[in-house]
């Protein structure tokens, strides 16, 4: 069975705000932000459970966050910058930006 993953066209706003709105999501995005070559989903140090792990992956795979292909026995996920920035401008680096809030 193929992987889904949304076309451009298909891109909603609401969706990938809603995907980067997690904090483990988002701290997945700022990892693979940090890699331009993408990440296999294993190299990443997620303190969930495996069953958790794969929500936030297909989360992020689904709303157009992430593309996921295959590079030997691994899965290999990387942003879909290009896209993302097509459908809409600066999100994804106003998002990256975003500094995050401080306790006390």
């Amino acid at each position: 069975m193929a992987t889904y993953h949304p076309v451009r066209e298909q891109l909603l706003v609401e969706d990938v705000l809603a995907a980067l709105g997690n904090p483990v999501r988002l701290g997945i995005v700022r990892e693979l932000a940090s890699s331009p070559d993408g990440r296999t989903c294993g190299s990443l140090p997620l303190e969930v459970t495996k069953a958790t792990a794969t929500h936030h992956w297909r989360v992020l795979r689904e709303s157009g966050v992430t593309q996921e292909h295959k590079v030997g026995r691994y899965k290999a996920v990387s942003l879909r910058r290009e896209d993302l920035q097509h459908r809409f401008p600066g999100l994804l680096d106003a998002v990256l930006a975003a500094t995050p809030p401080t306790v006390g």
